[in-house]
């Protein structure tokens, strides 16, 4: 996957030197070429950039860290996926013993399931 975004990042710089990439540019090339992208999608791109450009300037390539301010997107929370009443009842009759009936109703009756 890293591969992938390095020559998304590769093309985009052209034969740009490492030291020529400022923050601007790489907001510039975030918008230009992931407006497409979900938050997610778009968050993992921002870590490979981060992730690199941090390598790069701890291993003394470039003198300054032009990923070091950029942030990741809030990701949305999640809606909760709920079981149908046919899934509950099937999974009602997988109950063998009074014990894990008990335990199915009581995590039902808390709205768990």
């Amino acid at each position: 996957m890293y591969g992938f975004q390095y020559n998304l990042l590769k093309r985009f710089f052209d034969d740009i030197k490492m030291s020529g990439i400022t923050t601007e540019k790489l907001k510039q090339y975030l918008v230009e070429a992931g407006g497409h992208l979900k938050a997610s999608s778009l968050g993992h791109r921002i870590r490979f950039i981060k992730s690199l450009l941090k390598w790069t300037h701890e291993e003394g390539y470039i003198l300054k860290n032009p990923a070091a301010k950029l942030k990741e997107p809030k990701l949305g929370q999640r809606i909760p996926k709920f079981l149908s009443k046919h899934e509950i009842e099937h999974l009602r009759e997988g109950c063998h013993t009074p014990m894990e009936n008990a335990l199915f109703e009581f995590f039902i009756l808390l709205g768990a399931v």
